[in-house]
């Protein structure tokens, strides 16, 4: 799951949205430096993670990818989860999109002294070019996977996977329809523990 997504399993939480936002972004131990609530959203961050990364369906997923960008295959599999997630947003939200990215963007800027420098770097961009909103088009998922082509180390151009996405958009998203529930499900017990 990308930023969509960990942003949407959040709930209504601010600082949970907050933790589970910069999760990618706080490593080790760090986490233990923030309030009681930023930390369950990083924690909550890296179940969802787990959780993700070791599931069957997602590892299906996975495995269509591979073939094209090898061990990269599983950050492309999560840009694509949310570019499903914005497809099917109408259906798993009250809330209109454009609204819940403009709400998403508002907390993070209000929580901005406590967001990790590389978070407050990247927001100004990330609001202006309207990120999460975006993921809902095969630009704005060619725009996210340029960007993680420049950040990350040692990785291919992730871009080369767009034409698997068109072309086999239905088996993407019949996982996206097995995975989905239970993610939420299972963010569900855990907040609810």
């Amino acid at each position: 799951m990308n930023f969509l997504a960990h942003i949407y399993l959040s709930g209504d939480n601010e600082q949970r949205v907050v933790g589970n936002f910069i999760g990618d972004f706080v490593k080790g131990k760090q986490w233990q430096e923030y309030p009681k609530e930023i930390q369950e959203g990083i924690l909550l961050h890296r179940f969802i993670d787990n959780f993700t990364d070791t599931h069957p369906v997602v590892l299906q997923s996975i495995a269509r990818i591979k073939p094209i960008v090898g061990r990269f295959a599983g950050i492309v599999a999560d840009v694509f989860y949310d570019y499903c997630l914005a497809q099917n947003f109408g259906k798993l939200s009250e809330v209109a999109l454009p609204t819940f990215a403009q709400n998403s963007y508002d907390i993070l800027t209000k929580h901005h002294d406590i967001l990790p420098t590389r978070v407050q770097e990247l927001l100004p961009y990330m609001r202006e070019e309207d990120w999460l909103t975006h993921y809902g088009s095969l630009y704005g998922i060619t725009k996210a996977l340029q960007g993680l082509t420049r950040r990350l180390k040692y990785v291919q151009d992730l871009t080369k996977t767009i034409p698997l996405l068109e072309n086999n958009y239905q088996d993407f998203e019949n996982d996206f329809q097995l995975f989905f529930p239970e993610i939420q499900q299972a963010v569900r017990e855990r907040v609810e523990r």
